[in-house]
């Protein structure tokens, strides 16, 4: 493998063998029999190192039954693409008439949400996969024109999840270490909403943890009354520890949720729907607190690193978040129960999408959980368990 048969410009080419191969059921091993090639010259090829020569391009589309052209073409100089907004458009100068997006295919039809959904930081550190064009105006729902600055195969392999986890972003380092170009975008929202994200085919997968103190269980006792059907597969992520959130010192001494009700405590809360919101005012009931009784309880946060950082800020003295949230400001933590957090992923996506069935593979792996492991406040003894659906 020479270097005058490497690809100089890479971006310049469309590479679909993987997509073809994988469709066809074949390994790498398997494809490279059949055309005469060595496995290592498949996966160089399908991984962009390797531009094949004329008699080699020839040779793999005869064994995979298609045309040269179906497996390698010349990228479009302006690849666009018209897709589902998901979401708002930012306020903007009129004078600026494109936004940075990010797009997924999801299902059958093209997602596109804007980077600032993103929140923070991310907004900042995560590439757009595109710039949407004529957006005044354009509310969610609406079909918007999309000028690609990716490489279309890789928007394709990209996986879309709607949660409350950060650490779902280090799944997606964990696949590119492995040498697979699939980006893993999270978006941040409640287990409710990411659920209903998951129904209405915004996402690919849902985070969830929700806790039923009748049955024990988490998670599957509302997918059983949310879903339709038992098409889903539920695996979990990791277990975590769920707890009250207060500055360094716990200088207002809270240690129970009953003491939220102190006139000199102010609450920072989430949205109805969230994991953290359930386990709050399952709380307040047991302990015959009324929310109207909470200082705060209306101050709403859309996810445990805004919760963290409301505190540790001084804007509010308790909040409900997750342990690892509370080490990262350096805030104190009450412990009040431990939860599990689940993905749920409808089978069909796992049986079309290229990539999706890698991220439950990169779970499992030991670099992965050593990893959030060491965030702090993670149980991964149970991460990639499979949880039985039955719904009806």
């Amino acid at each position: 493998m020479g270097h005058a048969n490497r690809a100089e410009s890479v971006e310049h080419f469309q590479n679909h063998l993987k997509d073809l191969r994988v469709a066809q059921g074949l390994s790498q091993g398997e494809l490279a029999g059949q055309s005469g090639i060595t496995r290592q010259a498949v996966s160089a090829i399908e991984s962009h190192l390797y531009l094949p020569t004329t008699a080699v391009a020839l040779r793999l589309a005869a064994s995979l039954g298609c045309r040269v052209e179906d497996l390698f073409r010349l990228a479009e100089a302006h690849d666009v693409i018209d897709g589902k907004l998901i979401g708002h458009f930012p306020q903007r100068d009129e004078k600026i008439s494109t936004v940075r997006v990010k797009v997924a295919r999801v299902g059958t039809r093209m997602v596109v949400r804007p980077v600032t959904e993103l929140g923070g930081v991310l907004s900042y550190s995560v590439a757009a996969d595109g710039y949407a064009t004529d957006v005044h105006g354009q509310a969610s729902g609406a079909m918007v024109r999309v000028n690609l600055s990716r490489d279309r195969q890789a928007i394709e392999q990209a996986i879309s999840v709607a949660g409350c986890d950060p650490a779902i972003f280090l799944a997606g380092e964990h696949m590119r270490r492995h040498k697979d170009q699939t980006s893993v975008v999270g978006w941040t929202m409640g287990s409710m909403a990411a659920l209903r994200a998951l129904q209405q085919g915004e996402v690919h997968v849902a985070g969830l943890h929700l806790f039923d103190p009748t049955t024990g269980e988490s998670n599957l006792p509302f997918l059983r009354r949310a879903l339709k059907s038992s098409n889903y597969d539920v695996v979990t992520f990791a277990t975590w520890e769920e707890g009250l959130l207060v500055r360094a010192g716990n200088p207002k001494s809270i240690r129970a949720v009953s003491d939220v009700a102190d006139p000199y405590v102010t609450l920072v809360n989430r949205e109805e729907g969230a994991g953290a919101r359930l386990l709050l005012d399952q709380r307040l009931r047991a302990a015959g607190i009324h929310s109207d009784q909470v200082k705060g309880y209306g101050t709403i946060v859309a996810s445990h690193v805004e919760i963290a950082r409301t505190i540790a800020g001084r804007q509010a003295d308790v909040g409900i978040g997750i342990r690892s949230a509370a080490q990262f400001f350096e805030l104190d933590f009450v412990p009040l129960q431990a939860a599990r957090y689940d993905l749920v992923v409808p089978k069909a996506y796992l049986k079309s999408h290229p990539t999706l069935a890698h991220l439950f593979e990169i779970l499992v792996s030991r670099p992965f959980r050593n990893e959030i492991e060491a965030l702090g406040g993670y149980d991964t003894s149970e991460t990639g368990k499979l949880h039985a659906l039955r719904v009806g």
